[in-house]
């Protein structure tokens, strides 16, 4: 599939998207389409799906907008579709106050399942001006994206996720917690 035709972002705006993105299994689905078209067979294998659950959660993907049928052919007198992804990436809505980030549940699901001898994982807590903030924001972003661009969908899959952020007044924090 030429990736010139695939937009770069797909906005989440309705609550069936909103929905749709939400399932930590629709999200593994979405990780198999990252990089080329696949079947709902193709998809059972890889996520470890029965294949009428991989084609219940491809169709509610794709009745959200988020994968298109990008090629057909015809097996045995069946129809195959090739799924695809309906951008490159997902922008979500700001969760709000409160609200869970639903990227950031999934990243770390993801990363929990993720072998412990194949990962990197480190937090580190910073002191910074709101100058040294936004330069490092955009450092992280342009390393990401530098990285995307070298992505190659031969290579095994690996995960990048970031959270620069400040965090929550101590006061907001332990209230939150009673």
């Amino acid at each position: 599939m030429p990736t010139d035709d695939v937009p770069e972002t797909f906005h989440v705006t309705t609550e069936e998207q909103l929905r749709a993105v939400s399932s930590l299994t629709r999200h593994r689905i979405m990780a198999v389409l990252r990089f080329e078209p696949a079947t709902i067979t193709q998809i059972a294998e890889r996520v470890g799906l029965a294949k009428g659950s991989s084609s219940y959660h491809v169709r509610l993907l794709e009745r959200a907008g988020l994968v298109k049928v990008v090629r057909t052919r015809k097996v045995r007198g069946v129809t195959e579709r090739y799924y695809a992804m309906a951008a490159r990436a997902i922008a979500l809505p700001d969760p709000g106050e409160g609200g869970p980030d639903v990227l950031m549940r999934h990243a770390v699901a993801d990363l929990e399942a993720a072998p412990v001898d194949d990962r990197h994982l480190r937090m580190t807590h910073l002191r910074l001006t709101e100058e040294q903030f936004a330069q490092l924001g955009v450092r992280l972003q342009a390393l990401a994206d530098e990285y995307q661009e070298l992505s190659d969908p031969s290579l095994p899959d690996a995960s990048l996720v970031f959270a620069l952020f400040h965090p929550a007044p101590r006061e907001q924090a332990e209230g939150d917690a009673k």
